[in-house]
């Protein structure tokens, strides 16, 4: 990325932030307007181009001090840059880490036009919305008056430890290019029907539209109005409930705000729920649907938010006769036979178990069931999770399979964990997975209609109440604490 000479350079985060967005509004307005005229078949003379504003910093000499954060300090002298978009979306994110730099290295922050072009889809935040007018001719026109995306600009190479910049005095400041940032913003909107602002830093997944229909009665409950002071308390952290079709839900007990917008006729692919705290502290709920692949993609978007914490709640099949359905498995380890992530995160590569993660866990379990630490052992087991691909894995015809699930000493499989896990890893969010016992294949024991019907009235209920009481825990415990360096390599960008 080369970079325009006319630039800027701060000491003050705020300052440097609304810079960042006159900047930004600049550029994507002067697209937008072009791309009216065109719409309305207007005949333009010449390319109409935008660009992505960037954020640079320099120092000399770095002092290797003791930090109490994992991020937001410089480990090695040089040039650190990264395109930015969206500013006001991440105004909040970019304050803190902006601000972490110039109090640790008392350096100004230059911002300026990078030559990194904004394709004339991302400068709409909400996407491009045209009419049957708009037909195949003119849509073939587009590319010779606007720049399209470009998957150049749009890979991970620095989130997997690849490439150039590691033997640079141009090193990246954040993990992501402003492209590849815009590019997961459009697909969750996509994928979730709500918008980016809606999501939470707190990150629940699930495949199982169980604990949505328990987490939105949950979160409804909690909008309410209500005298019972136990529940005001707790309500009172959150300002409202967004859904698919970013219909909001607002709560009672702090404004009398109407309700807005419309349920969605047909969910999407993956829908998501938010219970949302004015600084976006609050919990967030996807439906990522089953298997690897849909985990992986979900997991691919929602990073560029950078999530304080995501976790996985859903159902696993029991490898020990000893479980009895309805246990619940906090795993420490993963087996990962998903495969899905093998081309960006080698099999050699561990997936630790996070303590602070593990912990919360633990904690909420114990709450929930109201049963003491010595006692949760009785229905809830620590072990390694086996992630496969294959949802029909029973019909194997050898024993493999087996073989492996008992080398690795796994107590549970499912298809989602390990690569939930494993993407957290990968992009530096903290991850834990709390499954619960469904049905034990390898004992005999499967699940029936009527059995399994009763088994998740009470089981989900009690599972997702863990997931958010899990999620208040770490919330509780302070977001710096969370970012362990266990997370973090050696050559790291400094932004977390």
């Amino acid at each position: 990325m080369s970079i325009n000479k006319n630039s800027t350079s701060f000491e003050n985060v705020d300052k440097l932030i609304k810079h960042l967005n006159l900047l930004y509004d600049q550029e994507i307005h002067r697209i937008q307007d072009a791309f009216e005229a065109f719409k309305q078949g207007k005949k333009l003379k010449k390319r109409v181009r935008g660009f992505y504003p960037y954020v640079e910093i320099t120092v000399e000499e770095t002092k290797h001090s003791s930090h109490k954060r994992s991020y937001g300090f410089l480990r090695d002298s040089g040039t650190y840059r990264m395109t930015v978009t969206r500013p006001n979306l991440y105004k909040d994110y970019y304050k803190e880490q902006f601000g972490l730099l110039l109090k640790n290295h008392k350096m100004p922050i230059t911002v300026g036009l990078s030559d990194e072009p904004i394709p004339v889809h991302f400068a709409y935040p909400t996407g491009i919305k045209v009419d049957d007018s708009f037909d195949s001719d003119r849509y073939q026109e587009l590319g010779n008056f606007f720049d399209l995306p470009d998957l150049k600009y749009i890979d991970d190479q620095v989130v997997n430890g690849r490439g150039h910049y590691m033997d640079s005095t141009d090193m990246p400041l954040s993990f992501f290019s402003a492209p590849r940032v815009d590019f997961s913003l459009h697909r969750l909107q996509h994928y979730t029907a709500t918008n980016p602002e809606h999501f939470q830093n707190f990150v629940l997944y699930t495949n199982y539209q169980f604990y949505i229909d328990e987490f939105v009665a949950l979160a409804k409950a909690l909008m309410q109005k209500t005298d019972d002071p136990e529940l005001l308390e707790i309500s009172q952290q959150y300002t409202h409930f967004v859904e698919p079709g970013n219909n909001i839900t607002f709560n009672q007990n702090l404004s009398g705000k109407v309700d807005e917008g419309e349920i969605v006729k047909r969910l999407p692919q993956m829908p998501a729920y938010h219970l949302c705290t004015k600084d976006h502290m609050g919990i967030t709920m996807v439906n990522m649907g089953v298997g690897p692949s849909n985990a992986k993609t979900i997991t691919d978007h929602v990073a560029v938010l950078r999530s304080c914490a995501w976790i996985m709640l859903g159902h696993c099949a029991g490898l020990r006769s000893s479980q009895n359905l309805g246990d619940y498995v906090l795993a420490h380890g993963y087996v990962r036979e998903d495969h899905v992530l093998d081309d960006d995160l080698p099999l050699t590569v561990p997936l630790p178990p996070l303590a602070e993660i593990q912990i919360a866990l633990q904690q909420a379990v114990s709450e929930v069931t109201q049963k003491p630490d010595w006692e949760v052992k009785k229905v809830m087991r620590t072990g390694t999770v086996v992630t496969v691909d294959n949802r029909n894995w029973e019909t194997n015809p050898n024993n493999i399979l087996i073989e492996a699930f008992n080398q690795s000493r796994a107590i549970a499989l499912d298809m989602e964990s390990a690569t939930i896990a494993g993407n957290g890893f990968r992009y530096r969010v903290p991850y834990g997975t709390l499954l619960c016992v469904s049905d034990k294949p390898l004992h005999g024991e499967l699940k029936l209609a009527g059995m399994a019907n009763e088994f998740y009235k009470y089981q989900v209920d009690q599972h997702l109440k863990i997931g958010v009481r899990t999620m208040e825990i770490l919330r509780n415990l302070g977001k710096h604490k969370l970012h362990s360096r266990k997370l973090r390599g050696f050559l790291e960008p400094p932004l977390q």
